[in-house]
């Protein structure tokens, strides 16, 4: 039986962080519009597998399609999209994660659009899975 106010609950968020992740876009914070994209993502992912009963662990967008294959869903067309976002996950917040500079000096609108885009790929592909 699925757990559809689980999945609400979840997929909630993911909207409403995507929502926030635009603001930052059209406000220059282009780091944490690439981090809240990954969020994002990660909220919908979460949201399909508590739906259907699993346990999510974890933050990383390509483990959580591995999840999803063991309930028998075909991720390949959000594979990709995971795997990019997946690189924003760290660098877009820790300046160590860089050799000089801080994370906002290593991300642009054009960076940040393409975060956008692969977020609402991989929301809108669980959206449209029928439950």
């Amino acid at each position: 039986m699925f757990d559809y106010n689980e999945y609400n609950r979840w997929m909630n968020e993911a909207d409403n962080t995507l929502k926030s992740a635009e603001i930052d876009k059209k406000n220059g914070f282009f780091n944490w519009s690439c981090f809240k994209c990954q969020q994002a993502a990660e909220f919908s992912l979460k949201a399909l597998l508590y739906g259907l009963g699993s346990t999510p662990f974890g933050h990383s967008l390509t483990k959580l399609t591995s999840d999803l294959k063991n309930h028998d869903i075909n991720v390949s067309s959000i594979l990709t999209a995971c795997k990019k976002l997946d690189l924003h996950y760290i660098p877009s917040r820790y300046p160590n994660a860089y050799s000089t500079g801080a994370p906002f000096e290593y991300h642009d609108e054009v960076i940040a659009e393409e975060a956008l885009n692969n977020a609402s790929i991989i929301i809108n592909f669980i959206k449209g899975i029928k439950k």
